[in-house]
């Protein structure tokens, strides 16, 4: 029987500044690792091992045992992630997409899980993406609604090139220690993330980014950009306002809405300072920005 999370939850949303020291225990537990096993759905493209969810259920108590052992005495090393490339919608080029071996996926699905609990208790309401219970049709209904009945006149809309390949990986876990005290779990996270890539038939070290595709980088995406961008918005952005300020973000796409140009011009710049680049986590430069004035529709 898998663990129960939902008291994890509660915790870190009556208590949003505690840091959690020990989560661990529920990552490898055996009946969590089991349940996330059958979350995987079945005949997807295996990782570089060439292990399926079929293969590996074959003797599946065994396996799961034998990795919650790993887990446990600090055995586990995950492997390479294998890159391909999938068509882009609307464009000629493609995106790059990371598969994990299915094992790693099992680990990766039970950390998510467990650090979910968590961070849903401190994402905002601008975020959508990769998040339970939120879509991007309700985005796009939150931010035709702000459109029409707030006082906005100017919109910009972003998203942040190669996010996924050129997240900063030390700033990630500095901003995970904010919440996640268990040395474990970071060391874990720190293993996945330096795991490595293989293109071609080389492998490559994995020293900035996450690989787009995996249930864990989904997360730690949503957790990067939640510091980087969502409480720079609410916290710094937003308050220097004089008119209204709205952000809608899904993944690494966000919309900001104001009601003067020159707030949605100063939107659009970076922090300028090293010490504010530190601060806020801010990375790579934007791409596709479009800006312009709007009359009740967007442009």
């Amino acid at each position: 029987m898998a663990v129960d999370l939902t008291r994890i939850g509660e915790k870190a949303r009556k208590e949003p500044e505690t840091q959690f020291t020990s989560i661990f225990h529920m990552v490898k537990d055996e009946g969590h690792l089991t349940s996330c096993y059958w979350k995987q759905k079945a005949g997807k493209t295996a990782g570089i091992d060439g292990v399926t969810k079929e293969g590996y259920g074959k003797n599946l108590e065994k396996n799961i045992e034998e990795l919650a052992g790993r887990l446990g005495r600090d055995g586990y090393k995950p492997q390479a992630v294998l890159r391909v490339y999938i068509p882009k919608p609307g464009s000629t080029a493609k995106r790059p997409l990371g598969l994990s071996c299915f094992e790693d996926k099992v680990v990766q699905k039970a950390m998510a899980e467990v650090l979910g609990e968590i961070y849903e208790a401190d994402f905002l309401d601008c975020s959508y993406g990769y998040r339970l219970n939120r879509t991007c049709h309700q985005a796009l209904d939150a931010l035709g609604r702000a459109i029409q009945q707030k006082k906005i006149n100017w919109v910009v809309e972003a998203d942040i090139r190669r996010y996924f390949d050129s997240l900063n990986q030390e700033m990630l876990l500095k901003m995970l220690e904010k919440r996640i005290g268990d040395k474990r779990v970071l060391k874990l996270i720190r293993r996945m993330l330096k795991a490595g890539v293989m293109e071609d038939g080389l492998e490559r070290a994995s020293d900035e980014g996450v690989p787009q595709g995996g249930a864990l980088s989904a997360l730690l995406s949503n957790v990067y950009l939640h510091y980087a961008l969502d409480e720079w918005f609410e916290q710094k952005f937003r308050p220097s306002c004089r008119g209204d300020a709205y952000l809608y973000r899904y993944a690494d796409d966000f919309v900001v809405l104001c009601k003067s140009r020159e707030e949605a011009e100063r939107s659009r710049n970076q922090p300028k300072t090293d010490r504010e680049r530190e601060q806020h986590g801010r990375m790579a430069a934007r791409k596709g920005r479009r800006f312009g004035h709007v009359d009740h529709t967007v442009r």
